[in-house]
């Protein structure tokens, strides 16, 4: 059978009704295990401790090669019966865009919604991640084919996919297909990815007193200027193309004529050729503004540069995911969006997104997720998982 009638019939079978009833009696242990690693500040490229932390989890959920490379991937298999059978990979990031010394105090709302940074994005998905190897455990789930659990480093900012990335490079050979686990967004599925790509704009100039030497150029002066002109650009609404101007860096003293600044532009859009297009005019406009002025210099550099790629809405992976939903009673949106899943699709890994509960506010001190539909988003994750691996309960539990 293909993946979306294996899906389906999964969804019928006692072993996997029992697994439904596990999981209920276990959620509110999933949600636990999520605010501790959301407890736990790993802002991107500073993930060790937390990756720490996951690695312990995978042990206790006796998942085998466990490891963390230099870059903080944490990782582990589940063997299955087929081990030269191309794997499932599952991954989730670890990494929030929250800086080191940001309060991470959680609020509990209406005992339906728990609210804090990186809660959503993503310490849901890697608390989905360690329970869904767990209940594999738990059931003595022994599938078709290999599951590598992956807790992926530097998805965020300037991460620029760099965990997974690493990782696919030294295991992307054992590799068949992928389910990339973010915290919101259930009921969307991710099979097409946007491109992006992120720049840093830095101005120089000689500097001096801000009143001595009043009237000279000033690398503050000159890069709010550029930013003033870059933010008036209309991108097309279809294809789907957006900037935005999110770090601004530089001068000593308010006093002082700024000697450098700089800031950091970020490009997307859902057709590649239109991102190319934006960022020749980025670059454009920057130059033209600065060849007016004297005494300036600006350097303009690639500091992130996430492909797209994708697989069709007919691919077997997407409408078993689709049909993962359904079999929960939830509806199916297919989009593009941005994640972990772009490396891989640009690779040739046939790979989704797929979300766990809905919520609101990413990359904001008061996201939030909503505790209910949980209980639908993790089961809709492990019938794909299941699925996905080629898992069929013994015969005689059928």
């Amino acid at each position: 059978m293909d993946l979306q009638e294996h899906v389906l019939w999964l969804s019928r079978q006692p072993r996997v009704q029992d697994i439904w009833r596990y999981l209920d009696k276990v959620l509110a242990d999933i949600l636990a295990s999520a605010v501790l690693i959301q407890q736990i500040p790993a802002p991107t490229f500073r993930e060790l401790v937390r990756a720490n932390h996951v690695l312990s989890c995978f042990g206790s959920c006796g998942l085998v090669d466990t490891g963390i490379d230099s870059l903080y991937n944490v990782y582990g298999r589940l063997p299955g019966q087929d081990p030269s059978a191309p794997a499932l990979l599952i991954s989730a990031h670890t990494d929030t865009v929250f800086p080191e010394g940001t309060d991470l105090a959680l609020r509990h709302e209406n005992g339906s919604r728990i609210a804090g940074p990186g809660i959503a994005d993503n310490s849901l998905g890697v608390a989905a991640l360690v329970a869904t190897a767990d209940i594999m455990r738990q059931f003595r789930i022994e599938p078709e084919r290999d599951i590598w659990f992956l807790a992926n480093s530097r998805e965020e900012g300037l991460g620029d996919l760099g965990g997974i990335r690493a990782f696919y490079e030294q295991h992307g050979h054992r590799l068949g297909r992928a389910i990339v686990v973010e915290g919101l967004t259930l009921g969307r599925i991710y099979h097409r990815g946007i491109a992006v790509r992120r720049l840093h704009v830095a101005t120089y100039a000689e500097g001096g007193h801000s009143w001595q030497q009043f009237g000279r150029p000033s690398a503050i002066h000159h890069l709010l200027l550029l930013g003033a002109r870059l933010v008036q650009l209309k991108p097309p609404e279809k294809p789907r193309t957006t900037y935005n101007i999110g770090i601004i860096q530089g001068g000593q003293s308010v006093n002082s004529l700024a000697t450098s600044a700089s800031f950091y532009m970020d490009l997307r859009s859902e057709d590649p050729q239109t991102l190319r297009e934006l960022e020749t005019t980025v670059r454009e406009i920057i130059a033209s503004e600065s060849d007016r002025v004297e005494g300036i210099d600006v350097t303009v550099d690639v500091v992130g540069d996430r492909p797209s790629g994708g697989i069709g809405a007919d691919h077997e992976l997407v409408r078993g995911a689709a049909a993962a939903l359904r079999a929960v009673d939830l509806d199916c949106q297919l989009q593009a969006g941005s994640t972990d899943a772009n490396l891989l699709l640009d690779r040739g890994l046939p790979a989704v997104t797929i979300g766990l509960t809905t919520g609101g506010n990413t990359h904001r001190v008061d996201e939030y997720i909503n505790t209910e539909p949980l209980v639908k988003g993790m089961r809709q994750l492990i019938l794909l998982a299941l699925a996905g691996a080629g898992w069929e309960p013994p015969s005689e539990e059928l």
